[in-house]
């Protein structure tokens, strides 16, 4: 197995200063890439000021692939929140080791890192997967081995019906569907069509916008599937359909694939004029730049995490959000996304849980559905009944304006 060490300037200085205090100390920054036939995995260690036995916490994201744009920022926030933990003196005095696997947004691969996770390197608790269907396909299976799961993607699947074992970060799908559907409401719209990504995160959008389309007056005159797999040619075909119904009003595209900057540039090119909802998985600005011009007028609800800056200062979430967005920009020269946020707010649910419960994995589930958060998605209000804590005031209508995100004016 291939193991590749790499210590830090500043742990290097570190270690010069206390060298006489600390000859035996092994903290360190670790990283370490290991290739097998069944993931490519990335793991890391960082300690701190932090001196007891060490707590290890899995974690399993998107780091590559498809699905990169959500796993990269998740991993990187993760090593940051890591550091810092450690700094502070980890949890009561242990450090956290916290195992990151990198499942290349496979299904299968989730699986197997989520068994190397808990029959392996033996961790507490498991933060992730980045993405909904590799969420389901370890629900059942962290259930059954009794190890808690703090997802950071978003079906409202994942935790309805309920697992004692599994929670989520993102905001319900079904409160976005009824912030889009209200806007819609409110502007007079009653007739849509709804493109979707035919895999978990759209098709549950889906379910969720028929759900309550008639509830505000809206009907779906046109269900619009397209595979991960879609290119530009086939989202114009779809959108082409859209432009020859002129009775349509509205555009809905539901998913977290690239397709979020192709819908509207492609609209734009067909000349379709009507507005563009999307989901709160637009929440990356790299979608607007890669739209151009397109993005500009895209209506979606998200977190506060986009709007930071232009928070009261009374909105119990500004401190945590303005704090991590300036952590986390100067740290990496780019700007934070919501997908950072949840694995944010993830990986501060289980350290809060096992700093006042202690590392019983039954311990932490229970501190967790007892526990409020105030975090980058809102104020999180578990029970034992609600493993995502969450309400519809935790989330915004947002739109894009000059290329940037804002809070959308009503």
């Amino acid at each position: 197995m291939l193991k590749k060490r790499i210590i830090t300037l500043g742990l290097l200085l570190a270690l010069a200063a206390f060298a006489g205090s600390m000859a035996g100390c092994k903290a360190a920054k670790q990283a370490r890439e290991k290739g097998t036939e069944a993931a490519k995995t990335i793991k890391k260690t960082v300690g701190g000021e932090a001196k007891g036995e060490t707590i290890k916490i899995g974690a399993i994201f998107s780091v590559t692939g498809k699905a990169s744009f959500l796993g990269e920022p998740e991993k990187k926030t993760v090593e940051m929140l890591e550091e810092q933990i450690n700094a502070a003196g980890g949890i009561n005095g242990s450090p956290i080791d916290v195992i990151v696997y990198d499942d290349e947004g496979d299904e299968a691969k989730t699986q197997e890192l989520a068994k190397k996770l808990i029959f392996e390197d033996e961790v507490v608790a498991i933060i992730g997967p980045s993405r909904s269907g590799n969420t389901m396909a370890i629900k059942d299976f962290m259930g059954q081995n009794k190890t808690v799961l703090v997802s950071a993607a978003a079906a409202e699947a994942i935790v309805e019906p309920l697992n004692p074992w599994v929670f989520k970060t993102p905001q319900k799908d079904s409160y976005v569907a009824r912030h889009l559907l209200q806007q819609m409401q409110d502007a007079g719209i009653t007739k849509i069509a709804v493109l979707y990504g035919n895999e978990a995160f759209g098709q549950e959008g889906l379910k969720q916008i028929k759900a309550y389309a008639a509830d505000h007056g809206v009907q779906i005159a046109a269900e619009l599937a397209y595979e991960p797999a879609a290119t530009e040619g086939d989202l114009e075909t779809l959108l082409t359909k859209v432009k020859a119904d002129a009775s349509l009003q509205a555009v809905i595209n539901w998913t977290i694939l690239p397709a979020q900057s192709i819908v509207p540039k492609k609209m734009k090119e067909l000349g379709i004029k009507i507005p563009l909802y999307q989901s709160h998985g637009f929440g990356n600005i790299k979608y607007v730049e890669a739209a151009g011009d397109a993005a500009n007028g895209i209506i979606f609800a998200g977190g506060r995490l986009l709007v930071a800056h232009n928070l009261p200062d009374s909105d119990p979430q500004k401190k945590v959000l303005v704090d991590y967005k300036e952590a986390y920009e100067s740290r990496f020269a780019e700007e934070v996304s919501t997908f950072g946020g949840h694995a944010y707010d993830a990986l501060w649910i289980v350290v809060n849980a096992i700093k006042e419960a202690g590392t019983d994995k039954a311990a932490i589930r229970d501190a967790i559905e007892n526990s409020t958060f105030i975090g980058t998605g809102g104020v999180f209000k578990f029970t034992p009944t609600d493993h995502n804590g969450l309400g519809m005031d935790s989330l915004s209508l947002l739109t894009v304006k000059n290329g940037s995100f804002a809070l959308l004016e009503q």
